[in-house]
């Protein structure tokens, strides 16, 4: 029969999917117990060794060059707590506050975490008084000693409370913003699972059907978060690497599923038994797995252009879950597949049942939207890229900036805190830090050249004139530094042209005549300027590396040169369609009421980058499932405007589903506390929607139609033998 013998020619391109999926399916319990072990070393195994995490992960060029040096040198500077004191209403009583001063000055001396307590400072206005505390041990140890610290402040507020007597520092405010983390991730973990399995049963109306995906997923995040701290003593974790991994990792997961099961669905459908199903799909969409996340991985590589150890990290996890959700879809869900057979449509929701039965056909809706493609091509075409570049053109204005303490959520109390005490003494904003090598005779005369450049920049306009920190020498008397406040915050062109003004000036005279090794300034407002020049210079590398590896990639899937550069061109305009939204929503305020934030007028620096690789490689899992199919017709004989009509009316409930699971997922994250997240829920969730609906239904089929024959053309160099170079001729009317 016809169908067998589609079933069989399709069978035998499947190649190492197919055989896989052989085995799997007639061993499906030693599959799925293999799957389990690997799952459970991976978890144990990162528990044992833990994750590695650095404290330079965003610094790169001269930021990052600092930072060597202090560590060198042991150098760096311990963490500092800050006891703010203002009155709850009225002018303070200065009286009742240095009594509160002395109080907590006490309490704090008595701490082993505390090395050294400093005399109140008064505010310039006389509206507060600052105490600081400096604690014991490393500074990246700090946040989980201040506790006590924190324990002492509230009492001190309990015993005077007409004051408001509160600590605020880097420690208190990262191991407050660390609760606030785990209670996002675990809020993101928790809600992305019902709202995933409730569209899974909505697509398949089976609690099973629904089910397998979730768990293949989950199982899928923990086994690559298990593997991210392995490679972690490698490439240092970055903070929200976790997060990301469950973003990606549900999203990528559930559609490698859910592509997989559909088309054993339908192979069932047709009477195929669950081995031959199983088989096909291997063939089919279980190879369309297997490139989309070959495409996905090569997407996220470009990350590795740049400097910085933060993209290398997102790289490495995004890559490792991508990795895990292949394996599990070509391994262990042929084997449940085949084990649970005809059960896997069970339990059935029963109204939900028979609706998706009613949509196993094409239905009304797709072939709606697709009608002005398959009529007027050009037309379409044309319309939809001017929509789509419209939507592209705010990313040109887009600003670039690092989240500092500044951004963080208002919703924690420490932050409030934090513009009492910045609003008080301007100059506890933003730093700079100049670190100075030099052979250990020349010391004395560093530390005068630096005391004498900390004058010089008080005298500037751009710096603060705060002058209670001396340079620090280290012990071996190689290495001195120096804290300058800056009186604009970091990002701000304001702090980059002072900046540029300590680098290229103040500190080269400062240190004239002195015979130094080496010299950097660092800080919050360099580490912004530094990681945002190094993006900005490694962007067009990565996106250049980005096309030509998956033009390569296209090209020997598809044996055609006009289809890769089509899926380039659509993928292109998809994500600079997302960098228009994302510049419109989140450098307004506009929307600041609906997603709950502030806008500070910028795109967090890293995002554009990681959104691009990111959005690049989840588009191609689209284009290579929906081209695929279409290929597949083709290659069976149908012409190529009727294969371009099927191949997408039947792709689209999968596309659909996956589709609503992947913005779903994206748009939890665009609820969470911190900026940056939002910024990354938001952009990620409004590319997949506006290629899943936009690109895929409109403006492929468009383009493919226009394109005709010319879609399938394919070099001689690169013709398989006993292929012809040209798909038949469009002989056929309209479908639509």
């Amino acid at each position: 029969m016809e169908e067998v013998d589609v079933g069989v020619k399709t069978r035998e391109r499947g190649g190492a999917t197919v055989r896989i999926a052989r085995w799997s399916a007639t061993h499906p319990w030693r599959a799925v117990g293999a799957w389990v072990l690997f799952v459970v070393l991976c978890v144990g195994a990162g528990a044992a060794v833990g994750t590695r995490s650095s404290d330079t992960d965003l610094a790169t060029g001269e930021s990052l060059r600092a930072t060597r040096i202090e560590d060198d040198a042991r150098l760096t500077a311990p963490a500092e707590e800050n006891v703010l004191i203002t009155s709850r209403s009225g002018t303070l009583d200065a009286a009742d506050a240095r009594r509160a001063a002395a109080d907590v000055r006490a309490r704090l001396a008595k701490l082993p975490q505390v090395t050294e307590v400093a005399e109140a400072v008064a505010a310039y206005n006389g509206s507060a008084l600052l105490v600081r505390a400096t604690m014991a041990g490393p500074a990246d140890e700090a946040d989980t000693k201040v506790g006590p610290l924190l324990d002492a402040t509230e009492a001190t507020a309990d015993a005077f409370p007409a004051l408001r007597v509160e600590e605020v520092g880097d420690a208190s405010m990262s191991a407050a913003l660390d609760r606030r983390l785990d209670g996002d991730f675990h809020q993101a973990e928790l809600v992305s699972i019902p709202v995933t399995l409730a569209i899974l049963l909505v697509a398949f109306g089976a609690l099973l059907a629904a089910g397998v995906p979730v768990l293949l997923a989950l199982s899928s995040v923990g086994a690559a978060i298990g593997l991210s701290a392995l490679a972690s003593q490698l490439v240092p974790a970055t903070d929200v690497l976790n997060s990301v991994i469950l973003l990606i990792g549900m999203a990528v997961g559930v559609d490698y599923s859910l592509f997989y099961l559909r088309r054993d669905r339908e192979e069932r459908a047709l009477g195929r038994d669950r081995i031959d199903a199983v088989e096909i799909a291997a063939a089919t969409s279980g190879h369309a797995v297997v490139v989309s996340g070959l495409a996905v991985s090569v997407a996220m590589c470009g990350m590795f252009v740049s400097d910085s150890s933060t993209f290398h990290s997102l790289a490495v996890g995004a890559i490792l879950v991508v990795a895990v959700a292949v394996l599990g879809s070509v391994t262990v869900l042929p084997a449940l597949l085949a084990g649970l057979g005809a059960r896997i449509e069970r339990p059935r929701v029963p109204l939900v049942w028979r609706l998706t039965a009613r949509r196993q056909g094409e239905g009304r809706f797709w072939p709606a939207v697709l009608r002005p493609a398959l009529r007027r091509p050009a037309a379409t075409l044309t319309l939809s890229a001017v929509v789509l570049l419209a939507l592209a053109a705010p990313a040109t204005g887009m600003k670039l900036k690092l989240l500092d303490d500044s951004d963080l959520p208002r919703s924690l109390p420490v932050m409030r805190s934090y513009d009492r005490l910045t609003a008080a003494f301007p100059g506890t904003g933003s730093s700079l830090r100049v670190v100075v090598r030099a052979p250990a005779s020349q010391a004395a005369e560093v530390r005068g050249a630096l005391t004498s450049l900390a004058r010089d920049a008080a005298g500037q306009p751009l710096f603060t004139t705060d002058q209670s920190a001396p340079p620090r020498t280290s012990a071996d008397r190689t290495v001195t530094t120096l804290d300058l406040g800056v009186e604009h915050r970091a990002g701000s062109a304001d702090a980059k042209r002072a900046l540029d003004l300590l680098r290229g000036r103040l500190l080269p005279g400062a240190l004239k005549g002195i015979p130094v090794t080496e010299h950097a300034v660092g800080g919050p407002v360099a580490l912004t300027a530094d990681f945002t020049t190094d993006t900005l210079r490694a962007m067009p590398w990565a996106v250049g590396f980005v096309l030509l590896l998956t033009l390569v990639m296209l090209v020997a899937i598809f044996r055609s040169p006009v289809i890769a550069l089509t899926a380039i061109v659509l993928n292109s305009l998809s994500a600079a369609a997302s960098y228009g939204l994302l510049t419109l929503v989140f450098q307004h305020h506009w929307a600041e009421g609906v997603l709950g934030f502030h806008s500070n007028g910028a795109i967090v620096t890293w995002l554009p980058l990681f959104l691009f690789v990111v959005l690049f490689g989840l588009s191609m899992d689209y284009h290579i499932f929906v081209v695929s199919r279409i290929q597949e017709l083709v290659r069976q004989g149908v012409p190529t405007t009727r294969a371009v009509a099927r191949g997408i009316t039947g792709s689209a409930g999968t596309v659909t589903s996956a589709a609503v699971v992947m913005v779903a997922v994206f748009a939890i994250f665009a609820t969470l506390s911190t900026l940056d997240m939002k910024q990354l829920g938001v952009g990620l969730a409004a590319a997949i929607l506006l290629d899943a609906t936009v690109i895929r239904a409109v403006v492929l089929p468009s383009a493919m139609i226009l394109l005709g024959r010319a879609n399938w053309w394919t070099p001689r160099l690169l013709a398989r033998p006993g292929t012809t170079h040209t798909a038949p001729r469009d002989r056929e009317p309209s479908p639509v």
